[in-house]
């Protein structure tokens, strides 16, 4: 199962899986269909506040995700990176998931002071305490990649953020560099197929190519 098809990191997820042939189906969740060519996609549209029963899947992968200011308000960005994604994770692991990778971010820190990372942080450990048999949490620096062909917002502090760093990318630490989107989706697609049990914390660093 993939959530969050449509955005960055998540369509890289499905494209992936798409080209592996290990699973006999893709259960996509979200508001809007993926572009999926594959036969074996099947997309369910969902309410991430409400979420309906869904089906029995052996692997999850989460890439859902927004910012403060498209979400309108703390409270709002909170519903989604931390509650339904939390009530994503807890509906399917009920129902028999033993595998899941989600996409957090560089900082992740339950203690933190910044609302963002401490946010991610709370999301880690209450995916932590399901006791998924394979746990892996990609916590990427600033993605790269085509929003516009996603008909997401451009992000000024992106393209500054990427502009920066890629004219000074031999004088910044690996874990700090820009990561594409496809890199960060392979990793997480890599190591959860491996089924190593337990938690899998993925710097940006060991997800550069």
């Amino acid at each position: 199962m993939v959530a969050g098809a449509t955005g960055l990191v998540g369509r890289a997820v499905l494209a992936a899986l798409s080209a592996d042939k290990r699973y006999r189906s893709i259960h996509v969740i979200g508001r809007r269909a993926p572009d999926a060519l594959d036969p074996r996609v099947q997309f369910h549209r969902v309410d991430f506040g409400q979420l309906p029963v869904l089906p029995p899947v052996d692997d999850v992968y989460i890439a859902l995700g927004t910012t403060i200011k498209v979400a309108g308000s703390q409270a709002a960005f909170r519903a989604l990176d931390h509650d339904a994604v939390v009530a994503l994770a807890r509906q399917v692991r009920q129902a028999g998931a033993q595998r899941l990778a989600i996409v957090s971010a560089m900082g992740a820190d339950a203690h933190a002071r910044v609302f963002y990372n401490r946010i991610k942080g709370e999301t880690e450990d209450a995916l932590r305490a399901l006791g998924f048999y394979t746990l892996v949490i990609a916590r990427p620096s600033l993605l790269m990649g085509d929003r516009a062909a996603l008909a997401q917002p451009t992000r000024v502090g992106e393209k500054l953020g990427q502009w920066v760093m890629g004219s000074f990318q031999p004088l910044i630490p690996q874990n700090y560099r820009a990561i594409n989107a496809s890199n960060v989706a392979a990793a997480m697609v890599r190591a959860l197929g491996a089924g190593t049990p337990g938690v899998h914390v993925l710097l940006s660093g060991t997800m550069q190519p």
